[in-house]
């Protein structure tokens, strides 16, 4: 077939160079080595029940359209969080579509992620500004997991006298959106919270608050002054989050400024589309009283070894998952390429820009309320942004509306809502008041245009907002596109080369599988559309949560959870939810292997369970002696067991079986952590080994894009026992029959993304998919045996094999070499590498994943480029200034004075191949130290 998918994605696909990489790992063929990889118990005894054959590119393209082309994109009105956007081309063109940004890994290694460092702290500098904060994030899911985030933040800032007290309740205002409140419920149980849902107005605080949450604007579009309710719970020791528009605050008082302590929401109405839910940027800014207890990553400002001004993540240890079990947050991904452009789009419309579009969408809803106020509808409030409720028959307005094309929210029967947006027209406000015209028989007058604002005097923006040079130079495209060029060049992407990180699975992120998503039909959807208008999107799902069950051996999917720490939790409260229907409740010990990502046990903390950590041996594998003896003294209140397979060690444990028995006999259920689960696909899978519910990462295995540290989406796979309690939705039915409640604010998470996945699937077919498995473990087997004359590789399996990725043994070079992996890491950037996965799970090693993407070529480069540095290690013992500690090495040192014992060509072109194209970091080595002691988050400059 002349554009087949799999000889495309697949990076070795001629029999010569598999030959050579075969006889080099010491096999005669494919087959003998994933005999000795994957023990044969757990080996699949017949093919994937999908169609052997994929799509090829050209027929998958005609398929997708045509299921965006059932989509009816109808204009909406419905808000409730979602809104249309004017999404700059040229954002959308260089970012959203390219490669370097999409495809570049989270920014760990700052020296070489300088552009996106700046792209993010520019969204950080812009929320920041617009709530009248101090510190913010540069990004979080969505609105309703940031307030739930939130809410475990104060929940954790309770004073020692409030925690011996036991202050556990939260006010909720009732005025928020459904699915925050939600997703609040969800979150808030295994804390032990009790929320109180009531109308702010009419509360009064009895000491027992640890917090508060309200909305602004409210769900019903009433702008409220929030600031003696405010200063009320202050006197009681309770903090406030506030749940706030960001395009509203254009407008309106800043929470900073009428005294709340956080400030959360979404960004999407700020640059991004609507996805039938998703991706889009959560925000969360604070107080810098907060910045210790605040979740997520914060860019910071630092300076480099050369004196430079530098970017980096400040604060790492506040990376939660890196606490573990002490955790209150397990972030891990979040939504960094949304966030990025959220941020151009800032950059791109400055302050008048988004005062514009925050009159536009202010004035429409002015112009439509006296309108209908003339018709004698009676409006919820008079104060309000650019959100109506109305009284009024909601079947009959629905009835009109839909025959004009427009959707609006119907909260009840005898209530109408209605939100406007920056990009709406004199010509739609005029059909949306006929349509309440002909509600009551009337003919519509023509409308004339208010100018005057709505928003109360006192709650009327003063204070100045994106004032900082970069949100206030780029206005023409030409610019920006410039601006945009200059941070790209200062990154590695896979645009530039391979990303070996270990348990990352940085693979191809096909062009054929990322054009879908700038289609209309998929863009413009609105998550609460009626589902008639979005059978494309539907027969997607429905059919992407078939195919997923089948490959992970399960009998149903939930695609709800936005990323693989999401996916985690979704799965232990799924397990949870099913002891206490079974009158189990109490169980709550959950079983981790102390190898286990940091996610694994932070999940398990925010579902409140107790962690048991279970031994490994010195082979890396689970220690099942310890394990059968834990499960059995923890039997009688044993949840379940978490394990990575293969396991965390790149390694597939022989006696997985008999780990999974061991739990099922003690009473648990087994969650197996899907992170390497491209080592499985076609040839094993979750269900055949006996799990019960498994996520997936699928900006891992399945083809997403990394997106500089997200989007992701994790959904999870359970067996026919945990069908009932997939998470539901309050707005749109989804989930089990006794579905637990939302883990995000959208019923189907990053719904947006999904065709990538779906295609990935579709043009691979069930050979397909099974090759790319086969194709990953021969490629780390090949990295693994010819570098092992060099680098020991640290675990192996029974047979001396490892799984897709290896981790490489650095322990020694402190000793021999004085440097660190810290210091070959920085060096690969130098030859235009990004480093592996460093000193995880292994202090002092580097895990290797080369994913089937890969072609032998680029494999052999980076296989020099080690063993090329390993020389230079050897080179450099006993010198202080040597060419590996001081790396990386900037085109401005390299043409500055140069007082090093090395030449500037060893320094920039140590092999011959890297002046072809070679890649020069930005910046030196960063100094951590000085970052986080002069904290700066805001782009100033």
């Amino acid at each position: 077939m002349f554009d087949k998918f799999s000889e495309r994605h697949i990076g070795v696909s001629n029999e010569k160079d598999l030959k050579a990489m075969l006889d080099v790992i010491g096999v005669k063929s494919v087959d003998e080595l994933i005999s000795q990889v994957i023990p044969q118990s757990i080996r699949l005894r017949k093919p994937l029940a999908l169609p052997a054959e994929g799509m090829s590119e050209y027929e998958f393209a005609a398929h997708i359209r045509e299921l965006a082309d059932r989509n009816q994109p109808y204009r909406s009105f419905i808000g409730m969080g979602y809104y249309p956007s004017a999404v700059p081309a040229v954002v959308t063109r260089n970012v959203f579509e390219n490669p370097a940004w999409y495809t570049s890994y989270t920014h760990y290694q700052a020296e070489i992620s300088q552009g996106r460092l700046e792209a993010l702290l520019n969204f950080q500098t812009a929320v920041i500004s617009l709530t009248g904060m101090e510190i913010g994030n540069c990004s979080l899911l969505d609105e309703g997991t940031a307030a739930a985030e939130a809410m475990a933040m104060m929940f954790s800032l309770r004073s020692r006298d409030a925690v011996r007290e036991g202050r556990n309740q939260l006010f909720v205002d009732r005025n928020i959106f459904p699915q925050t409140l939600d997703v609040l419920l969800t979150r808030s149980e295994p804390f032990g919270i009790e929320l109180i849902v009531d109308d702010y107005d009419e509360y009064e605080f009895t000491g027992r608050e640890f917090g508060a949450i309200v909305q602004y604007p409210a769900a019903d579009g009433r702008v409220r002054d929030y600031s003696d309710f405010t200063a009320a719970a202050h006197a009681k020791g309770a903090l406030v989050t506030v749940a706030a528009d960001l395009l509203s605050l254009a407008l309106l008082k800043a929470p900073g400024e009428w005294g709340a302590d956080i400030a959360v929401g979404s960004a999407q109405r700020l640059g991004t589309p609507m996805g039938f839910g998703g991706p889009a940027a959560g925000y969360m800014t604070t107080r810098e009283a907060f910045k210790r207890n605040m979740p997520g990553r914060i860019i910071g400002v630092s300076v480099d070894r050369l004196g430079n001004k530098a970017l980096r993540m400040a604060l790492q240890m506040r990376e939660q998952h890196i606490k573990r079990e002490r955790a209150t947050s397990n972030i891990c991904t979040a939504s960094a390429l949304m966030a990025s452009m959220t941020g151009f789009y800032c950059v791109y419309n400055g302050p008048e820009g988004l005062r514009r579009a925050a009159e536009t969408a202010h004035l429409a809803a002015a112009t439509v309320a006296r309108a209908l106020e003339a018709m004698d509808y009676r409006l919820a409030s008079k104060e309000f942004f650019d959100t109506l409720e109305v009284e009024a028959e909601a079947a009959v307005v629905q009835s009109l509306a839909l025959e004009q094309g427009i959707n609006f929210y119907y909260p009840s029967e005898g209530r109408v809502r209605m939100s406007f947006d920056e990009v709406t027209t004199a010509a739609e406000i005029e059909t949306v008041v006929s349509i309440f015209a002909a509600a009551k028989g009337k003919k519509a007058k023509a409308v004339k245009a208010v100018t005057e604002s709505c928003v109360p005097t006192a709650l009327r923006r003063q204070s100045p907002y994106l004032q900082e040079p970069v949100f206030n130079v780029y206005r023409s495209e030409s610019a920006l596109m410039r601006y945009i060029k200059k941070l790209e060049l200062r990154d590695i992407s896979l645009a530039n080369s391979m990303i070996s990180l270990g348990s990352c699975t940085m693979k191809l992120n096909a062009a054929a599988l990322m054009q879908p998503l700038s289609l209309a039909g998929f863009q413009n959807m609105h998550p609460f559309a009626p589902a008639d208008q979005a059978k494309g999107y539907m027969d997607l799902i429905a059919g992407l949560e078939q195919d997923l069950a089948t490959i992970t051996g399960f009998a149903a999917c939930s695609l709800q959870p936005n990323s693989g720490a999401a996916g985690e939790y979704t799965g232990l409260m799924v397990i949870r939810a099913y002891h206490q229907s079974r009158g189990q409740g109490y169980r709550n010990v959950v079983l981790i292997p102390a190898s286990a990502h940091g996610t694994n046990p932070a999940s398990a903390a925010m579902a409140g369970m107790k962690i048991v950590t279970v031994a490994c041996d010195e082979r890396g594998n689970i220690d099942v002696a310890d394990l059968e003896a834990k499960a059995k003294e923890h039997s009688s209140e044993l949840c379940g067991l978490m394990v990575t397979y293969p396991s965390t060690h790149g390694v597939f444990e022989s006696r997985i079986r008999e780990i999974v028995d061991a739990v099922h006999d003690a009473g648990g259920q087994v969650y197996m952590d899907g992170a390497n689960m491209n080592a499985q696909v076609g040839l094993t899978n979750p269900g055949y080994i006996g799990a019960d519910v498994c996520h997936l990462n699928l900006h891992k295995t399945f083809a997403m894009p990394h997106g500089g540290g997200g989007p992701g989406v994790g959904p999870i796979c359970v067996a026919e026992h945990l069908r009932a309690f997939l998470p539901s939705h309050p707005v749109v039915a989804t989930g089990g029959d006794e579905g637990i409640t939302a883990v995000a604010s959208a019923p189907w998470g990053s719904a947006l993304l999904f065709p990538i996945t779906y295609g990935y699937i579709k043009m691979l077919g069930a050979e397909g998919l099974r090759r790319a498995t086969e194709m990953a473990i021969v490629n780390a087997n090949y990295m693994s045996a010819a570098l092992a004359a060099e680098y020991r590789t640290y675990y192996s399996g029974e047979t001396g094999r490892v799984g897709h990725e290896m981790i490489l043994d650095l322990t020694s070079f402190k000793k021999d070499y004085n440097i660190d992996c810290g210091d070959i890491a920085h060096r690969l950037m130098d030859y235009g590498f990004h480093a592996p996965t460093l000193s995880f799970p292994v202090h002092e090693t580097l895990m290797v994943e080369p994913t089937e993407s890969e072609p032998k070529e680029e494999m052999d480069r980076f296989i020099e480029a080690l063993i090329s540095i390993k020389r230079e290690c050897e080179a450099a013992a006993g010198q202080a200034d040597n060419v590996v500690a001081n790396a990386p090495h900037t085109a401005r040192e390299l043409a500055g004075a140069w007082e090093h014992p090395y030449s500037r060509n060893e320094a920039a072109f140590p092999l011959a191949w890297i002046g072809e194209a070679k890649f020069f970091p930005y910046v030196s080595k960063i100094d951590n130290g000085y970052g986080d002691r002069n904290l700066c988050c805001r782009n100033c400059e």
